[in-house]
C-alpha cells in the first residue's frame, strides 16, 4: 500500500508540475501589446523636462522595442535553459524577428541617421550601442544576451539625453539628420528583410523556383555554379518559427516606421509619400490580427485548410512593394 501511495503520489506531482508548466508556458506566450509611440514620446519627455526634437521618437521607439522583447511576461526566452521557457518556440522565434529589425535600425542609425556625410564622426553611444544587438540571441552566459542588450539599451538612453543637450557628460553632444537619403539607406535594409521573409513563408507549399540570380546582367557571374530550378520548401517543423518571426519582425517594423512619419514628416511631406508610409503601416498591422487557431497550419494553397503563412507572406509582400515604391519616390520625387 505504500508502495502504491508513493508511486500515486509521484504521479500527481509530476502531473500538476507539467500542468504548471504548461499554463506558464500558455501565458509567455500571449500576443505583446503594441506600443503606444505618441504616449511614449509624452512620457518620456515629461520626465526629462525637454522638448521632443528631431530623432526623439525614432530612439525612443528603438529603445522601447528593444525593451520588449527583456520585459515581457517571461523575459527574454530564447536563451533559457530550463522549463517552461526551453521547451517554447513560437516566443523565442517572435523575440528573434523583433531583435532582427531592432539590428537594422541600430546598424542604419550608427551609419546613416546619426551622421551628416560619410567623412563624419559616429556618435560613441551609437557605436558602443549597436555591436552588443549582434551577440547570439542563444548566448546564456559570459555574457548573456539579456545583459548585452540591456548595456545597449543604456547606451541608446544615452544617446537621447545627448540628443536633447540633459547629458552630464562634457561636450557630449549628438545629432539625428531627417534626411531623404538617410531614410532610403534604411529601406534598402528592411526590403532584404521583408523579401527573405515573404520567401520563406511562401516556401510553405513548396515553389519550383526559376534561378534569377544573374538575370538583368551579361557580364555578371557568381562563385559557383547552381541549377536553374530548384525546390523550395520550408520543413514542416519550421513552419511555425518563421511565421512567429515574421510576425515579429513586422511587429518591430510597425513601430518604428510610425516614429519615422513623426520624425521624418518634412521629408515626406515634401515627397508627397505620407500617405504611402501610412499605407505600409495599414498593411503591417494586419499582419498582427489575433491568430484564432491553436496552431499555425499549412494547408495546400487552394486546399480545404487554411495555410497560415501564406496570408502572412501576402501581407508583408504587399507592405515591401509599396516600401520598394516609397524608396523609389524617395529617390526621384
Amino acid at each position: 500500500m505504500k508502495m502504491n501511495f508513493s508511486v500515486k503520489n509521484i504521479g500527481l506531482t509530476v502531473t500538476g508540475i507539467f500542468m504548471l508548466f504548461y499554463l506558464v508556458g500558455v501565458y509567455w506566450s500571449l500576443d505583446v501589446d503594441a506600443i503606444d509611440i505618441q504616449q511614449e514620446i509624452t512620457v518620456a519627455s515629461t520626465a526629462d523636462n525637454v522638448s521632443p526634437v528631431i530623432g526623439y521618437a525614432t530612439t525612443t521607439t528603438l529603445i522601447k522595442v528593444a525593451e520588449s522583447i527583456l520585459d515581457k511576461p517571461g523575459g527574454y526566452i530564447s536563451n533559457d535553459a530550463l522549463p517552461p521557457g526551453v521547451l517554447l518556440d513560437n516566443m523565442p522565434a517572435w523575440e528573434f524577428g523583433v531583435l532582427q529589425m531592432v539590428r537594422d535600425m541600430s546598424l542604419v542609425l550608427r551609419k546613416d541617421f546619426s551622421r551628416s556625410q560619410s567623412q563624419s564622426l559616429e556618435n560613441k553611444h551609437i557605436t558602443k550601442a549597436q555591436p552588443k544587438f549582434n551577440i547570439d540571441n542563444k548566448s546564456w552566459a559570459m555574457p548573456s544576451a539579456e545583459s548585452e542588450y540591456r548595456k545597449a539599451i543604456s547606451s541608446l538612453y544615452s544617446y537621447r539625453n545627448a540628443l536633447v543637450g540633459i547629458s552630464t557628460a562634457k561636450n557630449d553632444t549628438a545629432q539625428f539628420y531627417a534626411r531623404a537619403d538617410n531614410l532610403t539607406s534604411y529601406f534598402d535594409e528592411v526590403q532584404k528583410r521583408l523579401g527573405s521573409y515573404s520567401q520563406r513563408l511562401s516556401a510553405s507549399v513548396g515553389t519550383d523556383k526559376i534561378n534569377t540570380d544573374l538575370a538583368g546582367d551579361n557580364e555578371a557571374k557568381q562563385s559557383s555554379s547552381e541549377a536553374s530550378h530548384a525546390q523550395l520548401r520550408t520543413s514542416w517543423w519550421q513552419l511555425d518559427d518563421v511565421f512567429h518571426e515574421s510576425r515579429g519582425a513586422a511587429w518591430a517594423l510597425l513601430h518604428f516606421l510610425k516614429a519615422i512619419e513623426i520624425d521624418f514628416d518634412s521629408v515626406l511631406e515634401n515627397k508627397n509619400a505620407t500617405i504611402s508610409l501610412q499605407q505600409i503601416i495599414r498593411e503591417l498591422e494586419s499582419s498582427q490580427q489575433t491568430l484564432w487557431s491553436p496552431m499555425v497550419l499549412n494547408g495546400d494553397g487552394f486546399g480545404v485548410l487554411a495555410n497560415h503563412s501564406l496570408v502572412m507572406a501576402n501581407y508583408i509582400s504587399r507592405a515591401n512593394a509599396a516600401l520598394i515604391d516609397l524608396n523609389e519616390l524617395l529617390r526621384k520625387g
